[in-house]
């Protein structure tokens, strides 16, 4: 099996894990950390991948990850629960339902579902 797991730069290890695991429901594959702040994380959610790197120096910021699932509605009423989300979802004129999650580091979460019909 073939797989691309995006790695995002974070700043504190400690204040991603809440983010991502308590705000976005992401487990913990592995982590490791000599003092919870910095070290690397690896994170899953069904079928999806992430890792998180703490320093990341010489890396940009800024990265962006494409979320493809099965409804993103049911993502964004999940995580609007526990965390400030800017936008709702809309349906795109190229046949997906979008919205985004900036996490604390600047990082974008972009999730793509099928569109809603129209009624």
């Amino acid at each position: 099996m073939e797989r691309a797991v995006p790695i995002f730069p974070v700043d504190d290890l400690r204040l991603a894990k809440e983010f991502y695991v308590s705000g976005l429901g992401f487990n913990v594959r592995y982590e490791m950390s000599d003092d919870g702040k910095s070290g690397i994380m690896g994170l899953e959610r069904g079928s999806m991948y992430l890792t998180l790197d703490s320093p990341m120096s010489g890396h940009g910021r800024d990265a962006c990850l494409g979320l493809e699932v099965g409804d993103a509605d049911a993502y964004y009423n999940e995580w609007r629960a526990r965390i400030a989300i800017d936008d709702s979802p809309k349906n795109e004129e190229w046949g997906a339902r979008t919205f985004s999650v900036i996490d604390p580091f600047g990082n974008t979460l972009f999730v793509m579902g099928p569109p809603l019909e129209e009624s």
